[in-house]
């Protein structure tokens, strides 16, 4: 059986479940990111896009590109309830799932034709079911290989569903600019113009030889790609390999000033770690200088843990051993994930308690919001 890979993929996921949630951001053009002065565009909608904003952008370029941009701040907990919404509609359908983020995937539904339906009525499927139960539209492609599906995905964008025909990925990728090409960025592209090579098409029919003197390793690799070779399998996601939580500032803090924030982003990780009933037995703490350079610490758990309060001592403790200096960005990261439930001493009530506890939280948080209750540094950097 031929093999059938979809890709499939969110459209502007975070500015969509925004503009889903909140009528009034409806048919306006919508960033969702940071802060105005600091802060990145995490996501743009697509009435934003025509006035050139784009994920990635510092959001102080993208205001003045879009002076009538309304700017939301990024509400990962939302996005993440929604995912988990938007994977179980994939897994209902093949269970060789790869997720590559919160919004997309890679599905091989190649075994799941007999029961249900064809490459194109299973996509279809997909689509429909999204949209039904999220309110939210996805745009999917479908190719034999991994690369031609997620070129397809894009092509179709919003909302869009391409088919690659059977036998044909290389007559599909011919006529498109080799930038689009995986491992092509500004400066091999460079070199590929400079070498003559523009379309997909013209690197497809360069000698493999030539291109590996000119590119090294990457020349034929991307000379399998632009012939429609991509043997790389539908890898499917047993776990994840950590959880994180990052913030970018206003304006640069130091020392003290940064607990609250890491103490918040430890809280939402272990509130994480804990709805993917997972736990982590590292904790890494990172942080970006205000001359961009970047410096990570981490430190290995005795026992798993999924409390954000623990995890909140270590980051808190890996602060000290980092330079002091001023910050632009923290983010928390737990890491060596499993399901592993550390085993418990007859006397180790305070670690029953805390377990106690963060039930009691997770259930408030579910039926109240993330904000419902707070630690008191939060609170009082909350009213600042």
């Amino acid at each position: 059986m031929q093999r059938a890979i979809l890709h499939v993929d969110m459209d502007a996921f975070y500015a969509s479940v925004e503009q889903r949630d909140d009528p009034r951001l409806r048919g306006k053009p919508v960033a969702v990111g940071g802060a105005l002065r600091r802060g990145v565009v995490c996501a743009a909608s697509y009435e934003a896009r025509p006035f050139g904003v784009r994920s990635a952008m510092p959001m102080a370029r993208a205001l003045r590109l879009c002076p009538q941009l309304l700017v939301v701040p990024p509400d990962f907990a939302k996005y993440s309830k929604v995912s988990d919404q938007i994977f179980e509609i994939f897994n209902a359908f093949t269970p060789e799932v790869e997720g590559l983020s919160l919004d997309e995937a890679f599905l091989d539904v190649t075994r799941s034709q007999v029961l249900l339906g064809t490459p194109l009525q299973q996509a279809r499927g997909i689509k429909d079911r999204v949209r039904r139960e999220t309110q939210l539209t996805a745009s999917v492609g479908i190719a034999e290989v991994k690369f031609a599906a997620k070129i397809a995905s894009d092509l179709g964008k919003p909302d869009g569903l391409v088919e690659v025909p059977v036998g044909q990925v290389r007559e599909f990728l011919a006529p498109l600019p080799a930038s689009r090409l995986w491992g092509v960025g500004p400066k091999t592209n460079d070199e590929l113009q400079r070498l003559g090579l523009r379309k997909i098409g013209d690197v497809a029919r360069a000698d493999r030889v030539y291109l590996e003197a000119r590119l090294g390793s990457l020349g034929p690799w991307l000379h399998d790609l632009a012939n429609g070779i991509d043997l790389r399998e539908v890898e499917p996601d047993t776990q994840a390999k950590s959880v994180g939580a990052e913030e970018t500032f206003a304006d640069d803090l130091e020392g003290e000033e940064l607990l609250p924030f890491i103490h918040e982003q430890a809280l939402r990780v272990g509130a994480r770690l804990r709805r993917a009933g997972v736990r982590a037995r590292s904790v890494h703490l990172k942080v970006k200088y205000a001359d961009f350079r970047i410096q990570t610490r981490q430190e290995t758990l005795p026992l798993p843990t999924d409390d954000g309060g623990e995890i909140y001592r270590i980051a808190a403790r890996l602060l000290t051993k980092m330079e002091a200096r001023p910050v632009r960005l923290t983010g928390v990261h737990a890491g060596d994930l499993g399901d592993e439930v550390a085993q418990l001493g007859l006397f180790d009530q305070g670690r029953k308690k805390r377990d106690r506890l963060n039930q009691s939280l997770d259930a408030i948080a579910e039926k109240f919001g993330d904000g419902a209750v707070l630690p008191a540094d939060l609170l009082a950097a909350r009213k600042k």
